[in-house]
């Protein structure tokens, strides 16, 4: 059987409440994104779009399978420190950023939802390090787990690109094809063909103590292959991604081995 996919800020109170009586297993999907630099020819909502329509196409997928699937606005800001020098990057703190996000994940549990999960496109190690300390707290204090498919954990990078295995992908490759299968109007094509290649071993640069994207050597806020996007590997890395969530929130309902 069908089953439903909406975004609740468009919804009436009582059209939700209807939702929520009914017998399917009730998914509520919280993008998170970041407003930061993304290189000069892609937009600073970059994370935000990739996580909203990752949420979209996987809250979809799980309505097809009879899920009553409702998308929260998305959390646009999160800890963005790494691109604070650059123009319209707006960062907050982590302790900002965990209590904005648990709170939000903990009153959406509350409405009598069977599952709350999150997308996330923001790969700050600072951010992640937050949304994994939300959704361990979330579990200690409800007693189930929050969804969170966490790209940057090993098997599930496994299933991505080159360029995102690698690290350097900062506005690269990899984010220049998301966007230009989300919004292709927003991507200025014409600059990131131009952009030359710029590999840069964060993990390296993080690890020998840089602090920002300057101090890592992406003094224009992108690393990776820009000119190299395509709408095409945009679409294939959208799939990816939509299978991680998909598959994450059926593993959620299935027992303990």
């Amino acid at each position: 059987m069908r089953g439903v996919f909406a975004e609740i800020d468009r919804l009436t109170y009582p059209a939700v409440a209807r939702l929520l009586a009914s017998d399917a297993r009730k998914i509520a999907i919280l993008p998170v994104g970041s407003v930061e630099a993304h290189g000069p020819h892609l937009p600073l909502g970059t994370d935000t779009f990739i996580s909203v329509e990752v949420a979209n196409r996987a809250g979809r997928r799980l309505a097809d399978d009879g899920m009553v699937c409702l998308r929260f606005p998305a959390i646009a800001y999160g800890v963005t420190d790494w691109a604070a020098m650059f123009a319209g990057t707006t960062s907050i703190s982590a302790d900002a950023t965990f209590a904005m996000i648990f709170e939000a994940c903990r009153a959406i549990a509350g409405m009598g939802f069977d599952r709350v999960v999150l997308t996330n496109a923001h790969l700050e190690p600072a951010h992640i390090s937050t949304l994994r300390a939300v959704a361990k707290r979330f579990a200690e204090e409800l007693g189930r787990p929050l969804v969170f498919p966490d790209k940057t954990r090993r098997l599930a990078a496994a299933r991505l690109t080159d360029e995102f295995r690698s690290g350097s992908c900062h506005a690269g490759q990899y984010e220049s094809s998301l966007v230009l299968a989300i919004h292709p109007e927003l991507v200025d094509l014409p600059r990131a063909q131009e952009l030359p290649e710029h590999v840069v071993p964060l993990h390296e640069r993080i690890a020998a103590g840089a602090r920002d994207f300057v101090d890592c050597g992406l003094p224009d806020a992108y690393c990776g292959n820009p000119a190299g996007a395509s709408r095409a590997e945009g679409e294939q890395s959208l799939a990816t991604l939509t299978d991680l969530v998909v598959e994450a929130v059926q593993a959620s309902f299935e027992p303990p081995a």
